[in-house]
């Protein structure tokens, strides 16, 4: 069974690993997972290492962290070794610029997320949102428990639920609030004066749909709904067109759309991206290649990252 195979077959069907919980206790555990593998890769721990680490036995580590993200401990290891890691970190500017390639030239290449998407008018944008109505709900996802926001056009917001709050902004507004509560004032945060409303039911398949792999084909596109500013959008709408397993810098992206020297306004419009994982603002780097800030926590973007190059490699 390939990487890809199994992640969907774990997404469809999720079971609690023995002696656990799921969702928000599971997540803490693959955190922690994820954590010692992206900071301890060059020592290479086996399966039994990582489960001390963690407190659990080698079965329930290998169950758990398989559930959530659809490979065993072993592969995600493989997906981020030092010839990846360095590829990923030591390449210079001029080569991201051109983009990052990561293994993705085999005949299992994958097709992106293929996404349509329409953009709120400035009006929308300046009034908060007034006279929308926001869908939410929560769900599972591969990076720890989801909240996905929708309006009747389309997926228009996707974050994480954490217990504690993030390491803060990249437009340095500070740190989002930590719980579901804490998520969800991330989003209302963006438009104050539309309607939330909780409906999971009217999210579920836009959560399914997203984190399945098997879902991602032309021909079957998912509409998006981008509400920001003018100048946000644009930098949104060049985040689409970075592949999985690809990488750019935010001077490229400033270059893209005309303003060569808008780095770092376009690095605070990264950051301000309410699609998390659907318009991939953590496939952008900073000029050296560095993991910068991410919105919603390093250890997170290093998963995505990794998790993308273990589909790209299957």
């Amino acid at each position: 069974m390939t990487a890809q195979n199994a992640f969907s077959a774990s997404f469809s069907t999720p079971q609690p690993a023995s002696g656990l919980t799921t969702s928000q206790d599971d997540y803490e555990i693959v955190r922690r997972i994820l954590a010692k593998i992206t900071q301890g890769w060059r020592d290479q721990p086996s399966v039994e290492t990582i489960a001390d680490h963690v407190g659990l036995s080698s079965d329930e580590t290998h169950l758990v962290f398989r559930r959530w993200c659809g490979l065993t401990p072993k592969a995600f290891l493989q997906a981020v070794t030092l010839d990846q890691a360095k590829r990923l970190l030591r390449q210079d500017a001029n080569l991201l610029d051109a983009a990052l390639d990561l293994g993705l030239s085999g005949p299992g290449r994958l097709h992106d997320l293929f996404v349509t998407h329409e953009a709120m008018s400035p009006g929308e944008w300046k009034t908060g949102g007034k006279g929308l109505v926001l869908r939410y709900g929560y769900h599972p996802s591969p990076f720890g428990e989801a909240l996905i926001v929708a309006t009747s056009r389309g997926l228009a917001g996707l974050g994480w639920v954490d217990d504690k709050a993030g390491p803060g902004r990249a437009d340095g507004e500070g740190k989002p609030a930590g719980g579901r509560a804490g998520a969800l004032a991330d989003m209302v945060r963006r438009w104050p004066n539309a309607s939330f409303v909780e409906d999971a039911h009217a999210t579920a398949a836009l959560a399914a749909r997203v984190f399945d792999p098997a879902l991602w084909q032309q021909g079957q596109p998912l509409r998006v709904v981008m509400i920001g500013s003018d100048f946000e959008i644009r930098v949104w709408e060049q985040l689409l067109h970075i592949p999985v397993g690809r990488a750019t810098t935010y001077g490229a992206i400033a270059g893209q759309i005309g303003q060569p020297k808008a780095a770092r306004p376009v690095g605070a419009a990264v950051g301000r991206n309410p699609l998390s994982f659907v318009v991939p603002c953590h496939r952008v780097l900073g000029s050296t290649g560095a993991l910068t800030g991410y919105h919603w926590g390093l250890t997170r973007k290093r998963a995505i990252l990794g998790w993308e190059t273990g589909l790209a490699s299957a």
